[in-house]
């Protein structure tokens, strides 16, 4: 069932402002670039078959689409933002993409053979059970899920205490709902919907200290700079699940 609550409609129509105001499809492109993205390519495509489709559920601009059709996979996408799917026909129409929540898609059971989930799920305030159960459906038996979801990092932890103390939303913005979920966590929600899990990886540590802002940032959509990319190098080896931005969840459908 397709939540219908005011804060997921205004996160809804944030995503639709974000996507058509602030991000173009080659700002989407040269982020995939970027270090911190790039190494991400490298982890989970080789679990993925070229012999069925791979769906991304919230592809938005359809950057990842694009890269991954020219590494030879099957892809087709959907968003419940129509306006960034329309953007994205506009650039290239040789992908089918849908306009779809990802609580009730709109795909046969067990029809496809990978689902893509980059920074959506940590988006719905009832969590995340609903959509996984929704994800294991369409797929295939032994098909593979791949998702990425903000990790409670240290420096997320003090920006939500310090928010909390001074007595606001922990949300930056009360209008978009966004969470994070510890790896204990996600490990759980993807056995219960029907996953065994094969890999929980720590990833974009540059990205935590991006959030500092200052010198951490470069010119540019949301650019590391030099010194976060060292930072974050530095904190991958030594400190992996204190300072990644994000966890990296890669499941076989049972």
């Amino acid at each position: 069932m397709i939540p219908n609550d005011d804060l997921y409609q205004r996160t809804r129509r944030s995503w639709e402002a974000i996507w058509e105001e602030e991000s173009s499809i080659r700002d989407e492109i040269e982020v995939l670039k970027e270090a911190r993205t790039s190494d991400q390519f490298d982890v989970f495509p080789p679990f993925l078959s070229k012999e069925g489709y791979i769906l991304e559920a919230g592809s938005g601009l359809g950057a990842t689409l694009l890269l991954l059709r020219d590494r030879g996979y099957k892809m087709i996408g959907c968003d419940y933002a129509e306006r960034a799917l329309h953007q994205f026909y506009s650039y290239d129409a040789t992908i089918p993409v849908n306009v779809a929540d990802v609580h009730a898609l709109p795909y046969a059971t067990d029809s496809l053979h990978g689902y893509l989930s980059f920074g959506v799920f940590e988006h719905f305030a009832q969590g995340m059970s609903a959509a996984l159960r929704e994800a294991c459906r369409v797929l295939v038996p032994g098909g593979i899920l791949v998702m990425t979801i903000p990790y409670p990092n240290v420096v997320n932890r003090y920006v939500r205490w310090r928010r909390r103390s001074s007595g606001k939303s922990v949300l930056n913005n009360d209008d978009f709902f966004e969470s994070t979920y510890t790896r204990r966590d996600l490990e759980r929600e993807l056995r219960d919907a029907g996953f065994d899990v094969l890999v929980a990886k720590p990833t974009s540590h540059s990205f935590t200290f991006w959030g500092l802002g200052g010198v951490f940032r470069a010119p540019g959509y949301y650019r590391t700079s030099t010194l976060a990319e060292f930072c974050g190098a530095l904190a991958r080896e030594t400190l992996p699940w204190a300072f990644n931005y994000s966890t990296m969840m890669i499941g076989r459908k049972r």
